[in-house]
C-alpha cells in the first residue's frame, strides 16, 4: 500500500491543505485523483509521498490519465500560497484549466491570421546591445527599458528564437487580450507553432491548449496574460513580460498576486530569465532592480532611422478660446483631426473614461442619479439612453423628471468615450469612426478589429486605455488626449505615477515613421509634473521626483502594504468592526503603522458597506502573519498595487 499527500481543489479546512490518502497503485506526484470527503468526491492533485499514518486512511476513489502537473508549478503553487497567504486550493484552481478531467473531442486550437508587412528587418545598435546584455547575463530578472517604438519586439523574438534553438521554451505575457493579436502576428513570421492561451476562449480550448503545452516533447512558445504563466511547457527558460509596468499583471480577485513577482520566482527555480520590457517601468521595480544590481538595459534610440518627432501642444482648457467651435475638442485638435482624414490616415482620441456623461442631476433642486446599491453616480450611456452604474452593472431608464422636485430640467455632465464617439460622429460625419473600451461587444473588441486598425480601414480610433498599450499603427498621424489630468485627483499613492505612463503611452504611438505626426494633449493642469514629463516621456526626471517623494512619504518600494477591507450590510457595522480591528493592530503589532479605518473609495458596493485599513511594515512577514489571522467579514490584499 502506497500513501500519499493530495490537496484538494476545493477548501475542506481553512488551517489544513493537504491530507493522507492511500493507494494501492504507484501514483505519480502532480496526478489529478479524485478523493473522499466526507459524504462527496473531491478533485485532489497529488502532491508527495508520505509515510504510513498512525491513523486510518480513506484510498483514493479515482486516478485520471491527464499527464500530471509538472514539479515546478506544484512548488509554485505552494509558495504562491504561503507568500500571498492563500489556501492551496484557490492557488490550485488558478494554475490548472477548468473542467482538466474531461474527456474531450481532439480539435485544432485557434490563432491569429492577422499578418504584418513590417517584419523582415536588421537589429539597430541598441537591439543588438540589449540582446546581448539579456544572452550574457546569468539566471533572474532583466528590465528592457526602450522608449516606445525602440522596437522591444524584435529583440523578444531574437531571444524566442535563440531558446528554441537551444531547446527551451518562452512564455510571453501581454497586459490585456487586446494585445495578443498583435504579438502574434509579429510571432507568426518566426514561428509556426504558437500556443495561445485568454480568457476569451471557451474551457474546451484552454484545455486543449494546457494538454498540448504538456504533452510537448519539443519547445514551444505561449502567447497570453497572466494565466499563461501556468502553462506546463518542457524545458521553460524565458519569459517575456512586455508593457510590465500594466496593473492588470496583478490580479485583483485571491489570489491576488503580481506575473512579475511569480514569474521571477517561477524563473529562478528553473534556472531561466525573465524580460521585462516596459518604455515606464514600475518605480518600485526599477528601485529594487539598482538596489539588487540586477540588468537594467536602456534603449533610448528609435527602431528605425529618419523617424519624425511628433509636433507636442498642449491646450490649456482653462481658456475656453481655444473651443469655439466645440466645447469638448480644442480648435487645434479639430484641425489636425481634419487634416489627418484629408491625407487619408488615421487619428487616435484617448479619454480614459467610458459612457457618456458621468453625472445626470436635476438643475433646478441638485438631485443627481446614484445607484441605490452602491451610492456612485450613475453614468450615461446615450447609445441605450439608460443609466448604468460601473461597479455592479445595475441599470435603469433616464428619468424624464426630477424625483425630487418635479422638474424636467434634467442634464449630463462629465466627459465620457460614448459621448466623444458621437459628438465625432457629427463633425466628420464621413469618416469611419470606431469605439474601443469596456463597452465593447465581443465583435468591436481591439483584437477582433487588430487588422483594420493596422491597415488604417478605421479613419478614427477612440477609446480608454486600451488603445494606448503597445499598438503600432503605421497609419497614425494625429493623437489626441481629451483631458490629460482626469486621474491626477484620485487618493491613491500611484495617481501620478499612472498618469505619467498612460500618457507616455499614448504619446507614443506616433513618431514610428518619417510621417510628420502631432499630439494634442488637453488639461486643466498643463503644468502638473506628470503632464509635463508624461508627454515628452522624461522617465528619469519622473523616476527621481516620485522615488522621493515615495521615501519622504514612505511607501512603496521603501515599505511593504497591506490593505484590508471589510464587508457589512450596514453602516455601523462597517465602521464599528473597522475601528476594532484597527485597535487590536495597533496593541497587538506595535512594529507596524496602521492608517485608518477610512471609507473605501468605493464605500458603497452591492448593497453593502465597506471600510478600510492599509498597513505599512518594513517586515513582509509580519503582514502576512496579519493576513493569515483576520476575523470573519475581511478581505486583504498583500502588495496592493492601488490604494482605492
Amino acid at each position: 500500500m502506497h500513501y500519499y499527500e493530495v490537496a484538494p481543489l476545493k477548501i475542506v479546512r481553512a488551517q489544513q491543505h493537504t491530507f493522507t490518502y492511500s493507494s494501492a497503485d504507484t501514483l505519480s506526484i502532480g496526478q489529478l485523483v479524485h478523493v473522499p470527503i466526507g459524504a462527496t468526491q473531491q478533485l485532489g492533485v497529488v502532491m508527495q509521498t508520505t509515510k504510513k499514518p498512525a491513523y486510518e486512511t480513506k484510498p483514493v476513489a479515482t486516478a485520471f490519465g491527464v499527464p500530471p502537473v509538472p514539479s515546478h508549478l506544484l512548488s509554485l503553487a505552494q509558495w504562491m500560497s504561503e507568500y500571498y497567504a492563500t489556501h492551496l486550493a484557490t492557488v490550485l484552481q488558478t494554475i490548472l484549466p477548468r473542467g482538466i478531467t474531461k474527456t474531450r473531442r481532439t480539435r485544432k486550437t485557434s490563432t491569429s491570421t492577422h499578418y504584418r508587412d513590417r517584419t523582415h528587418f536588421l537589429l539597430n545598435k541598441d537591439q543588438m546591445a540589449a540582446l546581448s546584455s539579456v544572452t550574457s547575463m546569468g539566471s533572474g530578472t532583466a528590465i528592457l527599458h526602450g522608449i516606445t517604438g525602440s522596437g522591444k519586439t524584435a529583440v523578444y523574438i531574437e531571444l524566442a528564437k535563440q531558446a528554441a534553438a537551444r531547446g527551451e521554451s518562452t512564455i510571453v505575457l501581454v497586459p490585456e487580450i487586446a494585445l495578443t493579436s498583435q504579438l502574434v502576428a509579429e510571432f507568426q513570421h518566426h514561428f509556426n507553432d504558437l500556443l495561445i492561451t485568454h480568457s476569451r476562449q471557451t474551457e474546451a480550448e484552454r484545455h486543449a491548449v494546457w494538454l498540448q503545452a504538456r504533452v510537448s516533447a519539443s519547445p514551444r512558445l505561449v502567447i497570453g496574460p497572466r494565466s499563461a504563466l501556468f502553462m506546463p511547457l518542457p524545458n521553460l527558460k524565458l519569459i517575456i513580460i512586455d508593457e510590465a509596468h500594466e496593473p492588470s499583471y496583478k490580479q485583483d480577485q485571491s489570489p491576488r498576486y503580481s506575473a512579475l513577482r511569480v514569474a521571477s520566482v517561477l524563473a529562478t527555480s528553473l534556472g531561466g530569465k525573465v524580460v521585462q520590457g516596459s518604455a515606464t517601468p514600475l518605480i518600485a521595480e526599477y528601485y529594487l532592480a539598482q538596489q539588487a544590481r540586477r540588468p537594467i538595459i536602456t534603449m533610448a534610440e528609435k527602431a528605425h532611422s529618419g523617424t519624425a518627432t511628433p509636433k507636442i501642444t498642449i491646450v490649456d482648457m482653462t481658456k475656453k478660446t481655444h473651443f469655439t467651435k466645440h466645447r469638448l475638442f480644442s480648435d487645434e485638435l479639430l484641425q489636425n483631426i481634419q487634416a489627418s482624414l484629408a491625407d487619408e490616415r488615421q487619428a487616435l482620441i484617448f479619454h480614459n473614461r467610458r459612457g457618456s456623461a458621468t453625472t445626470t442631476l436635476c438643475d433646478q433642486c441638485g438631485w443627481s442619479a446614484l445607484c441605490p446599491r452602491c451610492f456612485v453616480p450613475y453614468t450615461l450611456h446615450a447609445d441605450t439612453f439608460t443609466l448604468r452604474c460601473h461597479i455592479c452593472g445595475g441599470h435603469e431608464r433616464v428619468p424624464t423628471s426630477c424625483p425630487e422636485c418635479g422638474s424636467t430640467d434634467i442634464i449630463h455632465k462629465g466627459i465620457g468615450t460614448k459621448l466623444i464617439e458621437s459628438e465625432l460622429k457629427k463633425l466628420f460625419p464621413t469618416a469611419n469612426i470606431a469605439r474601443f473600451d469596456g463597452d465593447n461587444a465581443n465583435t468591436d473588441t481591439v483584437e477582433s478589429r487588430y487588422g483594420d486598425l493596422y491597415s488604417g480601414a478605421i479613419d478614427i480610433i477612440i477609446g480608454t486605455q486600451v488603445i494606448a498599450k503597445g499598438l503600432d499603427l503605421p497609419k497614425l498621424s494625429t493623437v489626441g488626449v481629451v483631458q490629460a489630468d482626469a486621474g491626477l485627483s484620485m487618493p491613491d499613492y500611484a495617481a501620478s505615477e499612472r498618469t505619467f505612463q498612460l500618457l507616455a503611452q499614448v504619446v507614443g504611438r506616433v513618431g514610428r515613421s518619417p510621417q510628420q505626426s502631432t499630439i494634442i494633449i488637453q488639461s486643466y493642469q498643463p503644468s502638473a509634473p506628470a503632464v509635463q514629463l508624461g508627454i515628452t516621456q522624461n522617465y528619469a526626471e519622473f523616476y527621481a521626483a516620485t522615488i522621493a517623494e515615495r521615501k519622504r512619504a514612505l511607501f512603496p518600494p521603501f515599505t511593504y502594504l497591506l490593505k484590508l477591507t471589510c464587508i457589512y450590510k450596514t453602516e455601523s457595522a462597517a465602521i464599528r468592526n473597522a475601528k476594532q480591528l484597527a485597535n487590536d493592530l495597533r496593541a497587538q503589532h506595535t512594529g507596524v503603522q496602521i492608517l485608518g479605518p477610512a471609507p473605501a473609495f468605493y464605500e458603497r458596493q452591492h448593497d453593502t458597506y465597506r471600510w478600510q485599513i492599509v498597513v505599512k511594515s518594513p517586515s513582509r512577514a509580519a503582514l502576512v502573519t496579519i493576513a493569515n489571522n483576520l476575523p470573519a467579514h475581511w478581505q486583504y490584499d498583500l502588495d496592493p498595487a492601488s490604494l482605492l
